[in-house]
């Protein structure tokens, strides 16, 4: 196995259309990270994370996608970083006329991270 991985965005699995599956194209086992590609109209499901106790962080890479949070729209242009708590409903809705790419990243709260000094 090797110390590093890369991997182009067009390389990663996708089982349905909306998802590029980055955590298994990586081989992560610290933290869950994937891609939606969310196509105008459409939405990634609305949910909460209590259930695996994961705490989410949505980065928007591409598109102004809307953040609905707890039922509240929240505009989300290119460049925007979200993180929710796991009992958080959430969703990501794409009320735009191109696609809208999040990377999306999640870990246990209890994950025992510890953040260096400086940053």
């Amino acid at each position: 196995m090797s110390s590093f991985t890369i991997v182009h965005l067009d390389e990663l699995e996708r089982p349905f259309p909306m998802w590029a599956l980055a955590r298994k194209g990586l081989d992560l086992s610290a933290f869950g990270m994937n891609v939606a590609e969310i196509p105008a109209g459409e939405s990634i499901p609305e949910h909460d994370e209590l259930g695996r106790d994961q705490e989410e962080v949505f980065l928007v890479l591409d598109g102004s996608p809307t953040m609905v949070i707890d039922g509240a729209d929240h505009p989300a242009p290119k460049g925007t970083f979200v993180r929710c708590d796991p009992a958080t409903v959430r969703t990501v809705r794409n009320d735009g006329d191109e696609l809208a790419r999040v990377l999306i990243i999640s870990a246990p709260t209890a994950s025992g991270y510890e953040p260096m000094g400086w940053a």
